[in-house]
């Protein structure tokens, strides 16, 4: 097994008139979670893209366990990796079941076994097969449907899982809650993820390894309690937004328990 599941090596990649990612090096290990934050634009969606190769760099190399990107089977590459978005994508004229079937079914496996599997994969994510198999989507909540999903991109077993903000569109009570299934069912399967999110508090609670992206360079990657010790302003800059936003949640309950306080 390659010492690298992922691994950019010098990579740049532009769109007209703006450089996305500049010289940019990565290396991610087998098992391990990457969560990555930055500004909006840093380059965080346009890494993922490179890895299942919607996208090749234009200098630089992109390798999946080992092998350039670029020598692999579009298709054989693409179901090595499971890819979790925020918008799931289910489609509404397949029931659950039908939905996780659907890269099995791609994947030469007949409807017993892929049926089989997507049972197995609904009652991992904490969705029970003989009570949501036979939903449609438009019948589950946005939590629920965020589990089908996860179900989705693991149905054929990849060892890589890319997942591009897999929360965001959450309320944070259903959050928390696929924050702690996320880490059930990666202490079980151990993957190789990538997650990609706006939320330095999700990096911290989701990623074995934080990296920061700034201006299309990776300019820090580490375990979360030695990242909150960066003096670099530009990592400062986005723990002090976690740090402002719990003061201004703790502010707000103050304010509505002294209201409550003086309404009784």
């Amino acid at each position: 097994m390659p010492s690298a599941a992922i691994e950019f090596v010098d990579v740049t990649f532009s769109r007209p008139g703006l450089r996305v990612l500049d010289h940019f090096n990565l290396l991610v290990e087998p098992g391990n979670v990457l969560a990555l934050v930055g500004r909006s634009g840093a380059g965080k969606s346009t890494l993922l893209k490179l890895v299942n190769r919607l996208l090749v760099p234009d200098a630089g190399t992109v390798r999946v366990d080992g092998r350039d990107t670029r020598e692999w089977d579009p298709i054989v590459l693409r179901r090595r990796i499971g890819y979790v978005l925020q918008d799931v994508g289910l489609f509404p004229h397949m029931d659950v079941a039908a939905n996780v079937m659907i890269v099995p079914r791609l994947a030469g496996w007949d409807s017993e076994r892929a049926r089989g599997r997507a049972g197995e994969l609904l009652d991992l994510v904490g969705l029970r097969a003989g009570e949501f198999a036979a939903r449609w989507p438009d019948e589950l909540s946005g939590g629920q449907r965020q589990r089908v999903g996860v179900a989705r991109a693991l149905a054929v077993d990849p060892p890589i899982l890319l997942m591009d903000e897999p929360f965001g569109a959450l309320d944070p009570v259903t959050r928390v809650e696929l924050h702690a299934e996320f880490r059930r069912i990666q202490d079980r399967l151990r993957k190789t993820v990538i997650i990609v999110t706006h939320d330095m508090g999700e990096a911290f609670a989701l990623g074995d390894l934080v990296g920061v992206l700034d201006e299309g360079r990776l300019i820090a990657c580490d375990r979360p309690e030695v990242l909150v010790q960066s003096k670099d302003p530009r990592v400062k800059r986005l723990l002090d937004s976690v740090t402002t936003l719990t003061r201004a949640r703790g502010s707000t309950t103050r304010a509505r328990e002294s209201t409550l306080e003086r309404e009784v």
